[in-house]
């Protein structure tokens, strides 16, 4: 499969704790490459899939350089049915990539995760099935409050991610929306770049008062869950 250009991202992650997340606020806002506010800010809600034996989550904690995320995403607050979309978060060594598939009126208040997978697997097409069908295991639902930033010259995106919270879902019948484990209060930076502009991006987080932290949401949420368990 060819992937197009302008879909090939690198992406820097900070890990910030949540003390200091104003001077990130003061860091955007007084940037010289002219940042301004992208999207309102808005709950972004995920549920993770994986297999019996959660072979994505042993893959990105070793680090694989080819690997691949699956995740149904919606924003806001939860609704009987949800219009969401189904993400495929590709990486292969340091450039990542999105597959999406759009998911509308999926049922999900009051839905067992047997009904609901049955029917996000009825709205897709035959491509995305085939993933769904590997990873058929709700693992975590996540959830976070997103601000969304962009460089004067649009090359660059940076957002914000506060209120982190995760839910474990492997022995829940229904979506467990409430039983949460406990994260550290951090605020998660991307930045974020096509491929073309790499040299943009380094330049752009040269001067960030916060070190790289390598972070995955799936990751750092189900090994909390497992430690806590």
């Amino acid at each position: 499969m060819t992937i197009p250009l302008d879909d090939l991202r690198y992406e820097i992650k900070f890990v910030v704790p949540r003390p200091e997340a104003y001077r990130m606020h003061g860091w955007v806002k007084t940037h010289a490459e002219g940042f301004r506010v992208a999207y309102p800010p808005r709950r972004v809600n995920n549920v993770y899939f994986d297999n019996f034996d959660l072979v994505t989550y042993a893959e990105n904690l070793s680090g694989v350089s080819e690997r691949t995320k699956i995740r149904l995403r919606w924003y806001g607050s939860d609704k009987p049915a949800l219009d969401g979309k189904l993400e495929l978060k590709q990486k292969k060594n340091r450039l990542g990539w999105k597959t999406t598939y759009a998911v509308r009126g999926l049922p999900f208040l009051g839905r067992t995760w047997r009904q609901i997978g049955r029917d996000l697997r009825d709205r897709l097409p035959m491509e995305a099935q085939q993933w769904l069908d590997n990873h058929p295991e709700p693992v975590i639902i996540n959830r976070y409050h997103r601000e969304y930033f962009v460089s004067r010259d649009g090359r660059v995106r940076i957002t914000l991610d506060t209120g982190l919270a995760v839910l474990d879902q492997r022995l829940s019948r229904s979506p467990n929306r409430t039983a949460k484990a406990n994260l550290p209060d951090v605020m998660i930076v991307e930045a974020k770049a096509v491929d073309r502009s790499f040299r943009d991006l380094g330049r752009v987080v040269s001067d960030i008062p916060v070190r790289v932290g390598r972070f995955s949401k799936y990751v750092n949420g189900l090994q909390t869950i497992l430690t806590s368990s």
